[in-house]
């Protein structure tokens, strides 16, 4: 079965704040900045020391978060938290963005990526999601 996390954008501050986090509960910390990523060449200069994805593990904690949003704008107050649901399988990840798709709006359909598939949406009553399905849970 998937699992759900939270998932913190920001502005810039991603490696800053999970620092912080990591301080607070402990666990493993990973970052993996644009300028380091496979997707460095679409991201301007400006964004290469920007965290793409970082993520704190510790026991059944796992929180996510990125300057990079799946949303349009910028983050702010109200929608720096999005859900993130982490398939273990290509059709469980298929079949939940359709159901959970409907009625809301697809802000990225299901796509390859360095690490798998992803995708995102904001469902019909105003929750963003990102779905992920990959090696290793990243």
């Amino acid at each position: 079965m998937a699992q759900i996390n939270a998932y913190l954008m920001f502005n810039g501050n991603c490696r800053e704040v999970m620092t912080f986090y990591k301080e607070c509960f402990g666990g493993e910390l990973t970052m993996l900045p644009v300028g380091d990523s496979p997707m460095k060449d679409q991201w301007p200069a400006a964004m290469q020391d920007h965290i793409l994805h970082a993520m704190l593990v510790k026991d059944g904690l796992v929180l996510s978060a990125s300057d990079v949003s799946q949303q349009e704008g910028k983050p702010e107050k109200g929608n720096m938290l999005c859900l993130s649901l982490n398939c273990q399988t290509e059709e469980e990840l298929h079949t939940c963005f359709k159901n959970l798709s409907a009625g809301g709006t697809v802000t990225r359909p299901i796509h390859d990526f360095f690490a798998g598939k992803i995708a995102a949406l904001t469902d019909k009553f105003g929750f963003d999601w990102i779905f992920h399905y990959g090696k290793d849970g990243e």
